[in-house]
Order: structure tokens, then C-alpha cells, then sequence
């Protein structure tokens, strides 16, 4: 299917699959773990995310394009009452949070391998307290954000999908994406950015753990983003 970020259509998943070759242990979780953990979509807007676990959750949080799961893993471990959902196409990426899982014991991530905007097709309306999307690919050419993830398409599904009051968190390094997020996400009167000074956007929160890229952006010499809004 083909089309623009602001136009009818949806563009395919770009980006690597799988990279460098997997270990021992990493092939056995994904042959042995991630089908237990995997999500079966259902009809648009019918998945009650909630039913995924195997215990009453207080919320379910969503993690877009989760990379390597340590900020998954992080959250998972110090909100065991929430349940957490993950998107990530990348199969390293899912490997080494299958890791994380089997290391901390953690019963309340369940996996979707794929595109982060089928997952969200699927699930009911309102059922999302918080949704992270932490450091997106920025397809900085021009003639390549078509690729964006975030997009007006994208940002009305998160509407739809998250509950009164839920927080959606992004960040990014790249001062021309971070222009893009913030007029796709203000155009949209169902959202309001929390931020009350540059203090607020500039400094990650405490309960907002560094991941490994935004380690390499920051050596890099490139000043990430922290931006947070709240569903009306």
C-alpha cells in the first residue's frame, strides 16, 4: 500500500530485519519463548489488550519500536502491575529482550513482531495508559520522510486508542524531527505537550532510563528531545 505521512495509505516497515548472527541462547528463546509471548491480532479495534496476561493488570503500556528492550525491560521490571506491550520488527532486537525477560523474570511483556501500526489497528478503543516512541528512525533526507513513522495517520490511531489522561512520551536527536513531531502532535487538539519550561523537554525524567542509542547520540554530540503529551 502506498501514500504520504499526512495522506490516505499506509507506506511498508522500512529498515533491517535481522542483523549480525544470533546466539545459541538467543535462538532457543525465539524458538522456545516468543510464541508464548507473541500477540494475536483480531478485528480493527476489538483486542482488549488487558486479556493478554495472565494476571489482572492495573494499565497496559505500549513501546514502539522498542530496539534492543532495555527501556521495555526497565519498565516492566519496576511496574509489575502494569502489562506492556511491545512492537519491534527487528529480530535482534526482540532476541535480546527475550534475554531481559529470562534474566529479571519478567511475566508482563507480550510481543508484537511486526508493524507497530497493525498492533494498534487492533486493539479497542481507550485501552492504553502511556505509549512510548523513543528515538524513531529520523529518515533525515528529505525524499525519505515519507518513511516517518510519526504521522498524522499514526497520531490519530494513538488518540483513539489511548485513554483519558494516558501520556504519550517520544524522543528523538534530530532537531528537524523533532520540529515534525511537535506540529503533527499539536495539530491535533486530542493532545497537549506537558511541558512547562525547556527544562522539561531537554532533561529525560527520572523514571525515563537511557537507552544504548540515546547513549551514542549524546557522544555524538547530538541533544535528544524529551517530549511528553497527555490525552485529553
Amino acid at each position: 500500500m502506498t501514500g504520504s505521512p499526512d495522506r490516505p495509505g499506509r507506506l511498508p516497515t522500512f529498515g533491517r530485519r535481522r542483523g549480525h548472527a544470533l546466539s545459541p541462547r538467543q535462538r532457543g528463546l525465539l524458538e522456545r519463548t516468543l510464541p508464548g509471548l507473541l500477540v494475536a491480532l483480531r478485528a480493527p479495534g476489538t483486542l482488549d489488550p488487558a486479556i493478554l496476561f495472565g494476571h489482572p493488570v492495573r494499565s497496559v503500556w505500549l513501546e514502539i519500536g522498542f530496539g534492543a528492550g532495555e527501556h521495555l525491560a526497565w519498565q516492566a521490571a519496576q511496574n509489575p502491575d502494569i502489562g506492556f506491550l511491545g512492537a519491534e520488527p527487528y529480530v535482534n532486537g526482540i532476541a535480546k529482550l527475550l534475554v531481559a525477560i529470562e534474566e529479571r523474570g519478567l511475566a508482563n511483556i507480550r510481543v508484537h513482531a511486526g508493524d507497530a501500526r497493525d498492533l494498534i489497528d487492533a486493539l479497542a478503543p481507550r485501552c492504553l495508559g502511556r505509549v512510548f516512541i523513543l528515538f524513531p528512525d529520523p529518515w533525515p533526507k528529505a525524499r525519505h520522510h515519507k518513511r516517518r513513522l510519526i504521522d498524522t495517520a499514526l497520531v490519530g490511531s494513538l488518540a483513539r486508542t489511548m485513554e483519558p489522561g494516558a501520556e504519550l512520551r517520544i524522543a528523538s536527536d534530530l532537531a528537524d524531527y523533532q520540529r515534525w513531531i511537535m506540529q503533527r502532535l499539536l495539530a491535533d487538539n486530542r493532545f497537549e505537550w506537558l511541558a512547562a519550561s525547556a527544562r522539561d523537554w531537554r532533561r529525560r525524567p527520572a523514571d525515563w532510563p537511557a537507552t544504548r542509542y540515546e547513549k551514542k547520540a549524546i557522544a555524538a554530540g547530538r541533544r535528544p528531545a524529551y517530549l511528553s503529551f497527555r490525552r485529553r
